[in-house]
């Protein structure tokens, strides 16, 4: 027997309920839900080593391509998926901008309205959105939460950094922004400030943010290989190299891989400036520059040089 729960969190005492299904023989439970909240109390205590937890997240572009082709090429199919959303249902009314805009609306209105809001009391909705936007405004840039407060404060917003790290707390339990602390790498350690945060889809961050979806290309590009990575199984971090940054330090049980993204390098400065951090790097793990430009892969003694769709496509 198969038994599918979908949002139970909103049910009082579920935890028990389900405990409960655990005495029953031949019985498969499967607890669907929007947030993390549903295993940060007594359910997570009372299923202690008999839950695996597996996270979703939308489309990548390489299912993006396989539901509907990329008969335009590459690079076209990859303007429709940052022009668009990876949310599945998307795929369903791609013919109409307008109820894509409306979709992606309401998503937003149900995760800030319905589920931080009611969940965590915030008072000043207004506040909470300025924050969400700010986030989604500054994907792979470095931020903290007293910047994010300064930041606020000279635009007449007056709002404490324990409330700022509230907020991002829960944008991040409700999966719609992620976060990418930073690594030391020659000393191999984790440093606590200056995160960066990318977005569960960028056509969301479009649709709070307007515009056409196509600025801010090398951010763009750097939120959907992070998301690319996570896919992938890598934990994801901001490498730190003495004073310099590598976009990505992506772990997995075989070691690390490190990634430099960049919408071009074709100018030989951009291109220097990306390779300075990796050749910094002492040890022998995969190196790897990825870039829109339709150019064929490079090898600058042992860092690749590749197109980031081709990287995408891969398996």
């Amino acid at each position: 027997m198969y038994l599918f729960l979908d949002e139970i969190q909103n049910v009082r005492d579920f935890q028990r309920v389900v405990d409960s299904f655990f005495l029953r023989d031949n019985i498969d439970i499967y607890i669907t839900g929007s947030n993390s909240y549903m295993l940060s109390g007594e359910l997570a205590t009372l299923l202690t080593g008999r839950y695996i937890q597996i996270e979703m997240l939308p489309f990548s572009f390489a299912e993006f391509v396989q539901l509907h082709g990329m008969d335009e090429g590459a690079e076209r199919a990859y303007q429709r998926y940052i022009g668009t959303s990876s949310f599945p249902f998307v795929s369903s009314i791609m013919s109409d901008s307008g109820q894509i805009q409306d979709y992606l609306r309401s998503i937003y209105d149900t995760i800030i309205l319905k589920d931080i809001i009611a969940r965590k009391k915030v008072t000043d909705v207004m506040m909470l959105e300025s924050v969400m936007r700010f986030l989604a405004d500054n994907i792979g840039n470095p931020l903290s939460a007293k910047k994010i407060s300064d930041t606020m404060a000279s635009n007449g917003r007056h709002i404490n950094v324990r409330t700022v790290e509230s907020y991002i707390s829960a944008f991040m339990e409700s999966y719609i922004i992620y976060q990418a602390k930073r690594y030391e790498v020659k000393g191999k350690q984790y440093l606590k400030t200056l995160d960066k945060y990318y977005m569960a889809d960028v056509g969301l961050r479009r649709a709070m943010l307007g515009g056409d979806g196509q600025a801010d290309t090398g951010h763009i590009l750097e939120n959907v290989i992070y998301l690319e990575l996570l896919r992938r199984g890598y934990r994801v971090y901001v490498g730190k190299v003495d004073n310099l940054e590598v976009d990505f330090a992506a772990m997995n049980e075989d070691g690390i891989s490190y990634f430099q993204v960049a919408a071009t390098a074709r100018d030989q400065n951009t291109l220097e400036r990306e390779l300075k951090p990796l050749q910094k790097i002492a040890d022998n793990y995969p190196k790897c520059i990825l870039t829109l430009d339709m150019d064929p892969p490079a090898d600058y003694e042992g860092i690749r040089r590749m197109n980031a769709l081709d990287y995408l496509l891969s398996s």
